[in-house]
């Protein structure tokens, strides 16, 4: 950790006048935060020093929990509207504040990185209220303003001053807590949409190492068809090492326009003896539709002799449109006589938790716990359906594996504990903590990690993983290569032995009587 500039002064807040105006709370698109108060914070100039106070006073001690909490996430919150320049304030009425601080730190003359300053105050303001560790990872928060502001008192350039606060986010040890620039942001909200350029990889940062890892790739795509395989790391793309970038920083180097290419280096393996290899690949960037579910009907011979209808169901991704599409597949399958599901989660990374639990609530009846939400007091609020109705109550069975990640696995684990279906794989990946996304002032995002949730059986699952009732091998015998569209597919998916693993176990459910 870098010392303090030696000019660093700790005030108290009595020993200098401060002049300030109040900033009005703006709305922030998809960012919104109802009736929140937060720290003050106040920018001064001091005859020719050039520099700030900020004064931080004690965040109040309510925080939204269970369905207010889920609620707040789906909306939003409103940005921390601190003021950027000398001479402004946001300050809150709150008679919840009980402790203030009031410090100083260099003002940058360089207009790019004045504007960072502020958004470095945002952040941090954010995070002072919300994030999920209210210790931030045994570190003294205020200090740490204090001393990322004076680190980037000398920079030139919009760029460095990023970096330092991604510097300063790292230090709270959670990979999932990340800040990404205007350009990143479009780029996310577009692939969230479900359409994006670039080459179907989806990628995520491997909490205990750090390393980049790809959790998917889209059906089809360049990566894909280039044998990229989940669990594989991305060491390098287009030359340049990955070392310290978060997951939508490298997104953003492999999506660009359709008809461009990026070469990327990954290393699978777990060791350096034969199992282990360095491959480098070119990949064309594609328009890449990221259609979040495939469906085909597989017909099934019970061990009886009976022909009946299995429907299979993929959901790969947990986009805006997911839960509608899953709405309306299961109707068409209903009026096709379909008497069996499987619901294939495999490979899919997440997304947005609202829709994950709206998926949840089409599978189950009554007022089931969906998801128990634990926040940075350690209050669990379990998160349950409201005389729910599902569209059917035929057999199911989950498929999961190493790439079923967050919303994936609240919703494998809220089927699962509520005894709707019987899950078939391997282990998920263990992603248990929930994230807000706020966009900021100057357009860049903050992604905090705002709580952890249980299974409804209060499974811990972050960094565990979900284990399945029953194991399939990995091996594909001929691993289907195309989004599934009909008939076509149907012979590939039989030739699947984790689909053979799940007919079996609807066979086992018919026989017992049993309609999970």
């Amino acid at each position: 950790m870098e010392p303090l500039c030696p000019n660093f002064d700790l005030l108290k807040s009595s020993s200098v006048p401060l002049f300030s105006h109040r900033l009005s709370s703006i709305n922030r698109g998809i960012s919104k935060r109802s009736s929140a108060s937060f720290p003050c914070v106040s920018f001064y100039n001091r005859n020719c020093n050039h520099q700030a106070l900020v004064k931080t006073e004690a965040p109040p001690q309510q925080q939204p929990t269970g369905p207010d909490l889920i609620k707040s996430l789906t909306k939003g919150f409103v940005g921390f509207a601190a003021a950027a320049t000398a001479l402004a304030s946001v300050c809150s009425d709150s008679p919840a504040f009980a402790e203030s601080l009031t410090v100083a730190f260099p003002v940058s003359r360089a207009q790019e990185v004045n504007t960072v300053q502020r958004t470095l105050v945002e952040a941090w303001g954010l995070i002072r209220e919300t994030f999920v560790d209210p210790t931030f990872n045994h570190q003294d928060w205020d200090l740490k303003l204090q001393q990322t502001m004076v680190e980037m008192f000398p920079l030139k350039s919009a760029d460095a001053a990023y970096g330092k606060i991604r510097g300063m986010l790292s230090t709270l040890g959670d990979p999932f807590t990340r800040i990404i620039s205007p350009k990143e942001y479009q780029s996310f909200r577009i692939g969230s949409d479900g359409n994006l350029q670039g080459v179907g990889l989806f990628i995520t940062v491997e909490p205990k190492t750090g390393h980049l890892i790809v959790l998917s790739c889209v059906e089809g795509s360049p990566a894909a068809r280039a044998g990229i395989h989940d669990g594989d790391e991305l060491i390098e793309i287009n030359g340049q090492r990955l070392d310290g970038v978060d997951s939508e920083a490298a997104a953003q180097r492999l999506r660009g326009q359709a008809g461009t290419s990026v070469t990327v280096k990954l290393h699978r393996g777990n060791g350096s003896g034969s199992g282990s290899s360095i491959k480098e690949v070119k990949l064309p960037r594609e328009l890449i539709r990221l259609s979040p579910i495939s469906s085909t009907v597989i017909p099934h011979r019970t061990p009886d002799g009976r022909l009946t209808k299995t429907g299979y169901v993929k959901l790969s991704t947990f986009s805006q449109t997911a839960a509608t599409e899953m709405k309306n597949t299961i109707h068409e399958m209903e009026n096709l006589g379909v008497q069996s599901y499987i619901l294939d989660l495999r490979n899919n990374p997440g997304g947005l938790v609202k829709v994950g639990l709206d998926v949840a609530k089409i599978w189950l009846d009554g007022n089931e716990t969906l998801v128990n939400t634990v926040d940075r007091d350690g209050h669990m609020s379990p998160i349950n359906m409201a005389n729910g109705h599902a569209l059917t109550h035929d057999p199911l069975v989950v498929l999961v594996n190493e790439g079923s990640a967050s919303a994936s696995e609240i919703l494998a684990g809220a089927l699962h504990d509520n005894g709707r279906a019987i899950l078939v794989g391997h282990k998920t990946f263990g992603k248990g903590k929930i994230q807000s996304i706020t966009e900021l002032h100057d357009g860049s995002a903050l992604f905090v990690t705002v709580a952890k949730y249980l299974s409804p059986a209060l499974h811990d699952i972050d960094q565990v993983g979900i284990t399945p009732d029953v194991q399939c091998t990995t091996e594909m015998l001929n691993s289907p290569k195309e989004t599934l569209k009909g008939k076509s597919s149907v012979s590939s998916l039989e030739a699947d032995s984790c689909i053979m693993v799940a007919e079996h176990e609807l066979d086992i459910q018919e026989s017992k009587g049993t309609a999970s």
